[in-house]
């Protein structure tokens, strides 16, 4: 489990597509994060697909909709369970 987020790897490198194309709007379920429940252990950073997955300066993940294509591996890799796929309104 990473201490802080200056523990994590180098983020993988988005090609210049990905960065600009903003694919969210593919999305039907979106992840909601109970960050009160979250123990900032990073797992679903580590295995967001699309890096839509931010940590601010408190370590608190945060969701870049814009990018989130709603795969749920974020959900299914949290080990607290703290992350929630609800359906798009």
């Amino acid at each position: 489990m990473a201490k802080s987020v200056e523990d994590l790897p180098y983020i993988p490198l988005m090609s210049e597509s990905s960065a600009v194309n903003k694919t969210g709007v593919w999305r039907v379920i979106r992840p909601i994060v109970n960050q009160e429940e979250c123990n900032q252990c990073y797992t679903c950073w580590k295995f967001c697909p699309d890096v839509a997955i931010q940590i601010d300066e408190e370590g608190n993940i945060l969701i870049d909709y814009d990018h989130c294509k709603g795969c749920g591996i974020c959900e299914a890799v949290c080990p607290k369970n703290c992350i929630e796929m609800v359906k798009e309104e």
